[in-house]
């Protein structure tokens, strides 16, 4: 018996608005933010107040309570219209922690606020100049003192920390030879960084290759209040470790999107671009390099909507979101290099925005979680070979 095999995108309308939105951003504005290594304030100003960094946030605390695929396709959407949601998704998976671990005052002060703009919650404090990826040995501590706890320390690659309202932090609150698992005695902390900032805070903005808005952020003695606590002491690397699926699974969907921004100008450029009497997509030596890093990325989409569709189904997805993130990364590099090879020597032109997204692509096959951990997790955790590290 026949099965009717829907292809319809469910999230359509939302992919047509959010391009209409992007529209309004063209390439001349992501290249004057990135030549002044500038925060797109219009642009993310402009997304909040459309809803949509607000997508996954319950309409109990006024968002729109959309699934995680509604999200993944306004990153995606974003990035094949030629723009970077690197300035802002984060508020998407972080305010994860807070809706799945936060107490119910917590949900009720800050995701209201979020939902609005009025408060950024852009910032995870996660990464440290001595540990890495390697989190359980981070160095912050937050000792408790009264009523408030005290942290002393340091992170790295705090993206958006200048532009953020709010820090999801993780610290340690028990010494590390204190604990019988190496993942206990870490904690989650809402840090309220306006009011900190000069008062034990301090932020120092890392030049990078592409426009990231990244930071090295440094606790001194800086105060936050025992109720800014998320969830129990000592179990906040769960916390953490909860949102990153999603997090995986939202910044795949920008690669696509990258993917097919690259495609789109590749084969764009490939009929227009006459040599030798002929348009340069005609010579196999073009359409194939396209061709291939377009069947890599149709690939590579496919393990993306499984990942999302057991996500959304509550079902276990660490290998799809793993898997995903790295494929996607790979395929819209991929891409990357078929769109300048296209182009030649005007890839490398300012002018013609490859070169801005070439160097913005790069980014995910290192972060949030570099390619080599992915394999490391994939060689353990789903082939059930020996632990490598």
């Amino acid at each position: 018996m026949d099965q009717h095999i829907s292809t319809a995108d469910p999230h359509a309308e939302i992919r047509e608005e959010v391009g209409k939105l992007c529209a309004r951003f063209p390439g001349e504005y992501w290249r004057q933010v990135d030549r002044d290594r500038a925060y797109p304030t219009a642009f993310v100003t402009a997304l909040t107040e459309a809803g949509y960094l607000g997508a996954l946030i319950p309409e109990e605390f006024g968002g729109a309570g959309l699934p995680l695929s509604a999200a993944a396709a306004i990153l995606e959407e974003i990035h094949r219209s030629g723009g970077n949601a690197g300035a802002c998704h984060a508020q998407m998976y972080i305010m994860g922690t807070i809706l799945k671990h936060g107490s119910p005052d917590q949900k009720k002060r800050y995701l209201p606020k979020i939902a609005t703009g009025e408060l950024r919650l852009q910032a995870f404090g996660v990464t440290e100049p001595t540990s890495g990826t390697d989190t359980t040995a981070l160095r912050t501590f937050a000792k408790k003192e009264g009523d408030k706890y005290i942290v002393n320390g340091q992170k790295i690659w705090t993206s958006r920390a200048e532009h953020s309202d709010l820090m999801l932090l993780l610290a340690r609150t028990t010494p590390r030879g204190e604990v019988a698992k190496k993942t206990d005695g870490l904690s989650t902390f809402i840090v309220d960084m306006k009011s900190a900032l000069g008062r034990g805070l301090t932020i120092r903005p890392i030049r990078t290759m592409m426009n990231h808005n990244s930071t090295e952020v440094f606790f001194d003695n800086m105060e936050v209040p025992a109720e800014n606590l998320v969830g129990i002491e000592g179990k906040g690397f769960r916390y953490i470790l909860d949102g990153m699926n999603a997090e995986r699974l939202l910044i795949s969907s920008e690669s696509i999107g990258d993917a097919k921004w690259f495609i789109k100008k590749a084969v764009d450029y490939s009929k227009e671009r006459v040599l030798f009497g002929r348009p340069i997509g005609q010579n196999q030596g073009v359409q194939f390099p396209i061709a291939k890093a377009y069947a890599q990325m149709r690939a590579a989409e496919a393990l993306l909507r499984l990942g999302l569709a057991k996500f959304e189904a509550g079902q276990p997805c660490g290998e799809e979101a793993n898997m995903g993130k790295m494929l996607c990364a790979d395929a819209a590099w991929a891409a990357g290099e078929a769109a300048i090879q296209t182009f030649g020597g005007f890839g490398f032109a300012e002018e013609y925005d490859v070169e801005r997204k070439y160097r913005e692509a790069r980014l995910y096959q290192v972060a949030p979680i570099s390619t080599n951990l992915i394999l490391s997790y994939v060689g353990e955790h789903v082939l059930g070979m020996p632990r490598s590290y």
